[in-house]
């Protein structure tokens, strides 16, 4: 997909394939629950291989499903879009067991920048807030979602 795509459900498998290759998040079992223009539901549930020298959830991996929420929602455009910059606020300890649920949403787009805010919770707790800030990107010569997905 070298081409800007219309906002409907083109953009909305740009960005389901852009996840099916990124072997950073799916190798740490993130699973895409749903996704539209400006909008990304993943799942992850943190192993004890995720656990800090604290028995908690090290916030690296906090961050990468929230990042990886974000960086679908603002693909679903079908335009490559990428991370201008990005924070974190850490509200709650997770661990081992934990089923953890990022929900991105579009706060604006302008021009070839966005803004998107990603709440990741606990069941109904609230245990990170992040912001994302996008730039949309030349297309490249050959799509990143042209490689293929690993088989498990």
């Amino acid at each position: 997909m070298n081409e800007h795509v219309g906002e409907d459900a083109t953009g909305t498998n740009f960005a389901r394939a852009m996840f099916d290759v990124d072997h950073a998040s799916t190798d740490c079992g993130i699973q895409l629950l749903g996704n539209g223009p400006g909008s990304a539901t993943l799942a992850m549930k943190v192993t004890e291989d995720m656990l800090n020298g604290h028995a908690i959830t090290h916030g690296g991996y906090v961050f990468l499903l929230a990042d990886t929420a974000f960086a679908v929602a603002c693909n679903g455009y079908g335009r490559p879009t990428v991370a201008a910059g990005a924070s974190i606020t850490y509200l709650e300890p997770t661990t081992a067991g934990d089923e953890l649920v990022a929900e991105a949403v579009e706060r604006v787009r302008y021009g070839r920048n966005g803004i998107y805010d990603v709440t990741v919770r606990r069941g109904d707790i609230v245990v990170a807030e992040f912001r994302g800030t996008s730039r949309e990107i030349r297309a490249r010569l050959a799509s990143p979602c042209s490689a293929t997905p690993r088989t498990p």
